[in-house]
């Protein structure tokens, strides 16, 4: 059996949306995203995930700016393929921006983005992102047409979105969940080959985590949620820290 040596170290890419999520119930300016996002870079995260919602609903034009102005990690912006957010993301010039799917009625992120039937909009839209020295990311389903599409257009990197896994593990649909385990691992060794960086996200927890950081070509992880959850029980920097440890251990 050929073991694929991992490709580097595995970055963690701390989503902090839910912070404002909190704050914002209250209308206050209380808890604060920027410190979470200090908090995160201390407990051992390589990068701060923001998405500015065209609804506002967590994060705040406010909080893009002040997490520019303080942050010493890199900022992973996330954001719909809307003229308002590319004109944001040009004048902050974050070090990386991910374009994902966004629908005003939904709770969270449900799919990713369908690249391969918006091909030439998408590809004229991130030009000057591109230019502007932005990595752009495409969050995208396991799924081998919107991967190449997302190559053709000129992205720098992909995230998988591992919803779909999280949730049948969570409804214990332990076969079904192996199945798309298995496309996740195999959708990330083909956008290895076609020569984009690979990221994944959405829903993992200490449960799943392992076997998608285990991925040789996978170099990132973005979880948010989860965090900012079990950060209520164990707090937000043993939270990361035990994260880490499992990406860490999985890895190794």
């Amino acid at each position: 059996m050929t073991v694929t040596k991992p490709l580097g170290r595995l970055r963690l890419g701390v989503n902090i949306d839910h912070v404002a999520t909190v704050r914002n119930a209250r209308g206050s300016a209380y808890p604060d995203p920027i410190r979470a996002a200090q908090i995160a870079e201390a407990a051992g995260a390589d990068g701060i995930t923001a998405h500015l919602r065209e609804d506002r609903r967590h994060i705040s034009d406010a909080d893009i700016e002040g997490l520019m102005a303080a942050l010493t990690l890199p900022l992973n912006f996330e954001m719909a393929a809307t003229e308002e957010m590319q004109a944001i993301a040009l004048r902050h010039k974050p070090h990386a921006v991910c374009l994902v799917p966004e629908k005003r009625e939904e709770r969270t992120t449900e799919g990713g983005l369908e690249v391969a039937r918006e091909e030439n909009r998408l590809a004229h839209f991130i030009a000057p992102l591109r230019d502007a020295g932005c990595r752009v990311s495409i969050f995208i389903a396991a799924d081998a047409r919107q991967i190449e599409a997302a190559a053709r257009i000129g992205a720098a990197v992909i995230e998988l979105h591992t919803g779909a896994y999280c949730d049948l593990h969570a409804e214990g649909r332990f076969e079904e969940r192996d199945i798309e385990l298995a496309r996740l691992g195999e959708m990330a060794a083909y956008g290895h080959e076609l020569g984009l960086e690979v990221h994944a996200g959405h829903g993992l927890t200490y449960d799943t985590v392992a076997p998608v950081a285990a991925f040789p070509e996978v170099m990132e992880l973005n979880i948010g949620h989860f965090l900012i959850g079990e950060a209520i029980f164990r707090g937000l920097d043993p939270a990361i820290r035990e994260m880490r440890r499992l990406m860490d251990a999985a890895r190794a």
